[in-house]
């Protein structure tokens, strides 16, 4: 993408609790933490039309539920089974995400306002990119330097 990162993701682990959000590549460090940062009202603010909640719907469930080949299955399975996830507690899930309104977005912007509260920035990048977000933004990040010399 021309001027902007080569991609972005956010990412929630139901069985820890831990959201993170995510880019790569980006060049643009602060106006990203600032993206994030605004998500919980964008999402207060946001007016769901109702295609735009059955699409999102659609797509949860299609990552929830995506098609696997036999040695996926065999991890997915086992994966269930070392972590005592029961079939019944996958078609609650499922269950959760058909019955989603728009409200749900609105209330899952009060958790995204924790995690912009109390999560942290981690930034894996150049000195100068870490310098320049410091001098520029209340971030305040301290630098590990694990491949120092």
């Amino acid at each position: 993408v021309v001027g902007g990162a080569y991609g972005g993701f956010c990412r929630f682990d139901r069985l820890t609790g831990n959201f993170a959000y995510g880019s790569y590549r980006d060049p643009n460090l602060l106006s990203t933490v600032e993206a994030y940062n605004g998500t919980p009202d964008f999402l207060r603010g946001l007016d769901m039309s109702d295609d735009a909640l059955n699409k999102a719907i659609i797509g949860a469930i299609g990552d929830y539920d995506n098609y696997q080949l036999p040695d996926a299955k065999g991890y997915s399975a086992f994966s269930r089974y070392l972590l005592n996830i029961q079939p019944e507690d996958r078609q609650k899930t499922r269950d959760d995400i058909l019955s989603t309104d728009r409200s749900k977005f609105k209330e899952f912007a009060e958790y995204l306002e924790a995690v912009k509260e109390n999560g942290s920035v981690v930034v894996v990048g150049s000195d100068g990119d870490v310098d320049a977000a410091n001098s520029n933004s209340s971030l305040n990040m301290t630098k590990i330097n694990p491949l120092a010399k």
